[in-house]
């Protein structure tokens, strides 16, 4: 069994370990560019005022992970919203009845046209880079997806559950969540991922997957 504790940090530990090349270094705090992700975290304690400064610089909006940052004098306080963190420690016995394929880089367009329908800001032009992404296709169109975001040495995050809203209640998200944490698990790593912890539908869909809430994560939106 892996030592969890970086899971208490995600962001940090993804963007110190794994994604150092997609990450803008402050010192003792850390932002993945946002061309990837909205998130940054800060070793704890430190005073993340310049950091918070010098990144809206680059981005109007963006979220602090972990406890609560000190401000820029200047800007709002931050909006807190509590997501679950969910690890998964054995393989899921689900039956997967569609093709699922892994999406590459030609499927670019297909992928960002899909998130602009069905989801929220989280989703950037290069998140789907971050690891590997697996979709179904119906009538030549991709409609579902679910990929791996934040990685750490054995830890990798499942993300972007996304079904276009005329195909949802297929299952494709309990298939698609299925096959990419069956996927990690080939790599000798451990699933899990992050909701809102009002998000009842997708929580009781993960429970019911196997994944157990290990914590919960305090994410702060800053908007400059």
């Amino acid at each position: 069994m892996h030592n969890e504790n970086v899971l208490d940090n995600p962001v940090w530990f993804s963007i110190t370990q794994k994604h150092t090349q997609q990450a803008i270094d402050y010192g003792n705090t850390k932002m993945y560019h946002p061309d990837f992700t909205p998130f940054g975290a800060f070793i704890k304690g430190a005073d993340t005022a310049s950091a918070i400064l010098e990144h809206s610089k680059l981005t109007p909006s963006f979220f602090m992970v972990g406890e609560k940052p000190k401000m820029p004098s200047s800007f709002k306080p931050p909006i807190q919203y509590v997501g679950l963190q969910m690890i998964l420690y054995k393989k899921i016995d689900h039956p997967i009845t569609e093709s699922i394929v892994e999406l590459k880089p030609s499927h670019q367009e297909e992928i960002l046209g899909l998130v602009a329908i069905a989801y929220p800001d989280f989703f950037k032009p290069k998140t789907n880079t971050l690891g590997r992404y697996f979709g179904i296709f119906k009538d030549q169109k991709l409609v579902a997806i679910t990929g791996e975001r934040m990685q750490t040495e054995h830890f990798t995050e499942i993300s972007g559950v996304i079904t276009h809203p005329d195909y949802v209640g297929n299952g494709y998200a309990k298939q698609l969540v299925t096959h990419t944490s069956n996927k990690i698990f080939e790599k000798g790593k451990t699933p899990f991922l992050h909701v809102d912890q009002t998000n009842l539908g997708p929580i009781n869909l993960y429970k019911k997957l196997g994944f157990i809430t290990r914590r919960k994560l305090e994410f702060w939106q800053i908007n400059s």
